[in-house]
């Protein structure tokens, strides 16, 4: 599945992410020389209809069009054919992101491309790696990361002050990465917005002239770390909309406001005409959890204790695809 080549496609530089297959027909990994090795590894498109990566791109190799860049480059475009058709990722196709090393899925063509990804970098040498998303609901712009390493936290706030440490969803490019190199996936709001453009330009751009990562810990007041203990999914059996009320699950239809806000214990989110719990909570090991955040009570949902929700979406079909949100509690940073 996987094709390597060695200079950009011509085209490349402007073409819309729809119509990307008609200029690389297959996940495509592409190395660029520059003045300093290792390269800067970027991951793009991993999601079809997430396509601020590709912008992004776009605007790093126009800027050096005409001259050197400050630092090899080697950039991962992703799932071309979901991104022909605007969306996460075919019926039938697995997840981009979770078919990286360490995954919990079964789906040998797609983890064998990705293997080779990773064993071309491993041999080549990386010196940092981000991978660009976008997201559907109501979030601000941050960096995920799945090591507390202090490099891994520089690189983060090269992005965003926000961070988000996590081990659970398995099977992620920044996962697989961050044995090589310090990793991180970056959410750059809805696809579309010019903020997260920006600032992933931004983040690609000093990452191309960083020399190294500061060995001294990330100031406090320079991160707000956040920390994913729960992976919130609606069941399959359970049929939910968003304001009605014949379904099993009727959310709240502006749900996606809570994003990044500590909610306290008592909150409803909906109503369901389930007596049982209508949601799966997995913690980091897996382990169902509901009950500890949830409670049906008189036929609403309602928040069993304080938690702060990301990746709320009232995109119906995303939330099939992969969850309904995460749920956080604050981390302090360590002491120096």
């Amino acid at each position: 599945m996987l094709k390597i080549i060695d200079h950009v496609p011509d085209g490349f530089l402007d073409v819309d992410a729809r119509q990307l297959h008609t200029i690389l027909p297959q996940p495509t990994l592409m190395h660029l020389a520059g003045r300093q090795q290792p390269a800067v590894f970027v991951a793009i498109l991993l999601h079809g209809n997430e396509d601020t990566g590709l912008k992004t791109i776009q605007q790093v190799l126009k800027k050096y069009a005409k001259r050197e860049l400050p630092r090899a480059l080697s950039i991962f475009v992703g799932n071309v054919t979901a991104a022909r058709e605007g969306v996460r990722r075919l019926d039938g196709q697995p997840d981009f992101n979770r078919i990286w090393p360490g995954s919990e899925h079964d789906a040998p063509k797609q983890q064998a491309m990705t293997q080779a990804v990773i064993n071309e970098m491993q041999q080549r040498g990386v010196f940092a790696s981000i991978d660009i998303h976008n997201n559907t609901g109501l979030n601000p712009n941050y960096a995920c990361v799945n090591t507390l390493d202090q490099r891994f936290l520089h690189l983060a706030t090269l992005f965003s002050r926000i961070a988000v440490y996590f081990i659970r969803p398995k099977g992620t490019q920044s996962a697989a990465f961050a044995k090589l190199c310090p990793a991180i996936a970056i959410e750059c709001s809805k696809p579309g917005n010019p903020e997260g453009i920006a600032r992933a330009v931004g983040l690609v751009e000093a990452c191309l002239h960083l020399t190294n990562f500061p060995a001294h810990p990330v100031a406090a007041h320079d991160l707000d770390l956040f920390h994913t203990i729960g992976l919130v999914k609606i069941p399959e059996y359970i049929s939910f909309k968003f304001g009605t009320a014949d379904v099993d699950l009727s959310l709240e239809p502006a749900i996606d406001h809570l994003n990044f806000t500590e909610i306290p214990a008592g909150t409803r989110l909906g109503t369901t005409r389930q007596t049982n719990m209508p949601l799966q909570v997995l913690d980091e090991d897996g382990n169902c959890v509901a009950e500890r955040f949830f409670e049906v009570r008189n036929g609403e949902l309602l928040t069993r204790c304080n938690v702060v929700p990301a990746m709320l979406t009232l995109d119906e079909r995303i939330i099939r695809q992969d969850c309904l949100c995460y749920l956080m509690e604050r981390l302090p940073l360590s002491p120096p």
